[in-house]
C-alpha cells in the first residue's frame, strides 16, 4: 500500500531571522526582493503540516547559528528559541563549530531536536560526540535519518573549529548506517548532509540505498531534484529565503513517485505572531546597527564565484587600512546582498560578521601563485571531495588568467600585479583578513593591525564617493 510523506528543508540559514534583500537572477540582471524571515517560515511550515497531519518531516542542514552580527555576538544562542519553534526533527552542522566542538555540544543540548553527525569522532577515544542517526515514525512510515556534518571542518577551517575532533567524508558511515537502519525496519533512508551538492552527488554514486539526500553548504537553489542512482537530492538556497518541499509516495520500501517545490519565503506568507514575538525578543539583544555609514551606487553581493562586488569593496577597505595594493580574503558564500542606496553598520556586519583584524604579510610572487593554485584546486577540483572551500579566494591588485581545465597546479597561465607581470622572486607586501585569506604557511613578517574589518569598511565608506571607485579590483579571467 502506498503511503505519502512530505519533507521540508531549511539549509544554510546563517543567522538570518528577519526578511532581507536576496539576489534573484533574471534575464535582465539581478533583482533584490525581500525574502526570508522565520515568522513567515513558521506560517509556511504550519500550513503544510495542516495539509498533511502527521506526515511532515522538517529538517535543518546546518549553518544555522552563525553568519550575522547577532548570531556571532551570542554564539548562536539568541536564535535557539525561534529555531526550536520550527519543529525540526534533526539538524547537522558546519559553521556551528566556529566556537569549538564544546560549544556545539552546548548549543545542541538546548535544542528540542538532535544534532546528527555520523562522521565526527573524538580524537582521543574514537567515540562520536553526536548521534549518527535518528528514526522517526511519519505518515505510517519508519524514516531513518543519517546526519553528515561538513567534512572540511578539520581540513580548511581554522584549527579551533575542530579541536579534539576529526571528520571523515561520510561515505563509509552512510553505507554502514543505512544498512543498519534498513535492518531495523526503516522504510525510507534520508541523508541530512552538509557536504555540498557535488559531494552529495558523488556520495550517491558510491553508496546505494539512500532514498533522499537533503543537501546543504553550497547554497544551490534547485528547482528540480537531482537524481543519482535513484537517490533524490534537493538543496534550497540560503539565508532562509527558500524552503524545499519534497512530497514522496512510498511503497514496499521505495519511492514510487515524487513532487518537489522550491518555495520562496516572501510576503505572501503572513508572520506567525508567536514566532514574530520570539524573533523580536532575539533581535532585542542586538546592538543598534542602523546608522548609515555611506552609499553604494552598485549592488553588493557574493553570488558570483570568481569575483564579487561585495568582496571587491571589502578588499578595497582592507587594502586601504593595510596601506597595500594587493589584498586577500576568504571566498565566503554567505552574506545578504546590499542593494544600491544607503549602507548601514548592519550591512557591514553582514559582509564580515566575524570582524577579524586587518593583517599584513610579505609574500613572494611565487607564494602568491602557489597559494592561488591551491585555492583554485580547492574550489574546482575534479574530485568533488577535493572541493574544500567556498568560492574562489577573493583578491585585489592582481589579474589572473586561468585555464580551469588544466591539471592541478597548472591553471594560472599568466599573472599580473597591477600592470606588471607578477615576478616569482619579488617580495610583495599584502593586506588580508583571516588565516583563510592568507594561510599561515605562506609569507613572512605577518602582523595584525589594530583596525578590524568592520571599522576599515566604515572608514572606507565614509570617505568614498557615492559612485564607488573600485580601481585596482582583482580580475580572474577564464581563457
Amino acid at each position: 500500500m502506498k503511503k505519502t510523506i512530505t519533507l521540508l528543508q531549511m539549509n544554510d540559514l546563517h543567522g538570518y531571522l528577519t526578511p532581507h534583500p536576496e539576489l534573484i537572477w533574471t534575464a535582465t540582471g539581478p533583482e533584490f526582493p525581500l525574502l526570508g524571515g522565520l515568522a513567515r517560515m513558521k506560517t509556511l511550515f504550519d500550513r503544510v503540516r495542516s495539509e498533511r497531519p502527521g506526515a511532515v518531516l522538517a529538517l535543518d542542514n546546518g549553518d544555522t547559528f552563525h553568519g550575522t552580527h547577532l548570531a556571532v555576538k551570542t554564539k548562536g544562542e539568541a536564535l535557539i528559541p525561534a529555531i526550536n519553534m520550527l519543529g525540526f526533527a534533526a539538524m547537522t552542522a558546519h559553521w556551528e563549530f566556529a566556537w569549538g566542538p564544546d560549544h556545539v555540544e552546548k548549543l545542541a543540548s538546548k535544542l528540542v531536536h538532535p544534532l546528527l553527525a555520523a562522521n565526527c569522532y573524538r580524537k582521543d577515544t574514537g567515540e562520536r560526540p553526536f548521534p549518527a542517526t535518528l528514526t522517526k515514525a511519519v505518515g505510517g512510515l519508519n524514516v531513518g535519518i543519517i546526519g553528515i556534518a561538513a567534512t572540511i571542518i578539520d581540513k580548511s577551517m581554522p584549527p579551533h573549529f575542530s579541536e579534539g575532533v576529526r571528520f571523515t567524508n561520510g561515505i563509509d558511515e552512510v553505507r554502514d548506517e543505512a544498512k543498519a537502519l534498513r535492518s531495523q525496519g526503516a522504510d525510507l533512508i534520508v541523508l541530512l548532509s552538509h557536504l555540498g551538492l557535488p559531494q552529495d552527488m558523488e556520495l550517491a554514486r558510491q553508496v546505494l540505498g539512500i532514498d533522499v539526500i537533503l543537501s546543504g553548504h553550497t547554497h544551490n537553489r534547485l528547482t528540480e531534484p537531482v537524481c543519482v542512482n535513484e537517490t533524490l537530492i534537493i538543496q534550497s538556497g540560503c539565508h532562509g529565503a527558500f524552503v524545499g518541499r519534497l512530497d514522496l509516495e512510498v511503497a514496499d520500501g521505495r519511492i514510487v513517485s515524487h513532487s518537489h517545490a522550491l518555495i520562496p519565503v516572501d510576503d505572501s506568507l503572513a508572520d506567525d505572531p508567536v514566532m514574530a514575538s520570539l524573533v523580536a525578543e532575539a533581535v532585542s539583544q542586538e546592538d543598534d546597527l542602523s546608522s548609515v555609514v555611506g552609499q553604494t551606487s552598485i549592488a553588493l553581493h557574493r553570488n558570483t564565484c570568481l569575483t564579487a562586488p561585495m568582496d571587491d569593496v571589502l578588499l578595497a577597505a582592507v587594502a586601504a587600512a593595510g596601506g597595500t595594493d594587493i589584498a586577500f580574503s576568504n571566498g565566503w558564500r554567505y552574506g545578504a546582498p546590499v542593494p544600491p542606496g544607503a549602507v548601514t553598520y548592519n550591512d557591514l556586519w553582514n559582509i564580515v560578521p566575524v570582524d577579524p583584524p586587518v593583517s599584513t604579510v610579505t609574500l613572494t610572487g611565487q607564494e602568491i601563485c602557489d597559494m592561488m593554485e591551491e585555492n583554485i584546486e580547492r574550489t574546482f577540483s575534479c574530485d568533488p571531495f577535493g572541493q574544500m572551500g567556498g568560492y574562489l579566494k577573493r583578491f585585489r591588485g592582481l589579474t589572473l588568467f586561468l585555464k580551469l581545465e588544466n591539471p592541478k597546479g597548472q591553471r594560472i597561465v599568466q599573472a599580473f600585479a597591477g600592470s606588471q607581470a607578477l615576478d616569482p622572486t619579488t617580495a610583495y607586501q599584502v593586506s588580508f583578513i583571516t588565516a583563510q585569506g592568507v594561510p599561515m604557511k605562506y609569507g613572512n613578517g605577518r602582523q595584525n593591525l589594530e583596525v578590524h574589518a568592520v571599522a576599515a569598511l566604515a572608514d572606507w565608506f565614509m570617505n568614498a564617493d557615492q559612485n564607488i571607485d573600485l580601481a585596482g579590483t582583482g580580475k580572474a579571467v577564464i581563457v
